[in-house]
């Protein structure tokens, strides 16, 4: 299979603005993730699509691949859909699976990356995976900036949520405290399907593009990942993934880049 992955990224964050250029440990958030992910062999190419000059410069500064897409997307999975086709143009040919990595998130594996993709070989219905992974604190499973899922038998998503889900306040104190880890590998064409769907009423309730396929009646199937990882949403949030990767042994294979 031709598998790519594409991080979009922009400077105009509402809760974190130019956070892609943020740095941590001395390289730029973006830098960190186009590193990271273009390590997984099971990709042919690793891109960045972004709106903004700054971001694209700086990308091609390190060696990398960058794509400049339309400043009018509100939602990742158009600035990605946009950038796959201008790839496949240059390809001459179309991918199989687009893998979207979201450039807030400067923890990501190559494993990571591998382990949301498993789920293609084993069972030819799945069109979109999320990766997921266990919450260690109420204070993360009340923090509105993590995405919340809860999950059927067969590992697939019921619901997404930035609310705390499931309810804690119903005298079980114990309940399963899961988030949605932002690397979702698509088939082709079920992206480009996705994105010529109308969002739909709880995918804006709860600012959740996944919800758009549950609404519709689709499958997200998720895969638990051990990986620690971070979303950086706030100032905060970099400083504590600072903290997180001060030991990490990735950037040390690409820190002299």
């Amino acid at each position: 299979m031709k598998i790519i992955a594409i991080i979009p990224a922009r400077m105009g964050s509402s809760r974190f603005p130019g956070k892609p250029m943020a740095k941590i440990h001395g390289i730029p958030m973006i830098g960190h993730c186009y590193f990271r992910t273009r390590m997984c062999q099971d990709l042919i190419e690793t891109y960045v699509a972004t709106c903004d000059q700054e971001i694209y410069d700086y990308i091609e500064s390190i060696g990398g691949r960058a794509i400049m897409t339309l400043d009018t997307h509100e939602r990742a999975t158009d600035r990605t859909a946009e950038a796959m086709l201008k790839i496949e143009e240059e390809m001459g040919e179309q991918v199989d699976i687009v893998v979207m990595v979201q450039g807030d998130e400067p923890m990501v594996t190559p494993e990571m990356i591998s382990q949301s993709l498993s789920p293609f070989t084993k069972d030819e219905s799945v069109n979109v995976v999320n990766l997921m992974a266990h919450m260690k604190t109420v204070n993360e499973f009340e923090d509105p900036n993590e995405v919340k899922v809860v999950v059927d038998k067969n590992s697939n998503a019921i619901y997404f949520s930035r609310e705390p889900i499931p309810s804690r306040k119903k005298g079980i104190d114990q309940v399963p405290m899961l988030k949605q880890v932002c690397i979702i590998p698509f088939k082709r064409d079920y992206l480009l399907k996705f994105n010529e769907t109308p969002e739909t009423e709880l995918e804006q309730i709860e600012s959740v593009d996944m919800m758009r396929i549950i609404e519709n009646g689709g499958k997200v199937r998720m895969v638990m990942t051990d990986a620690e990882s971070l979303s950086v949403d706030t100032e905060e949030d970099r400083q504590r993934t600072e903290e997180m990767m001060q030991h990490d042994s990735l950037i040390k294979k690409y820190v002299s880049s």
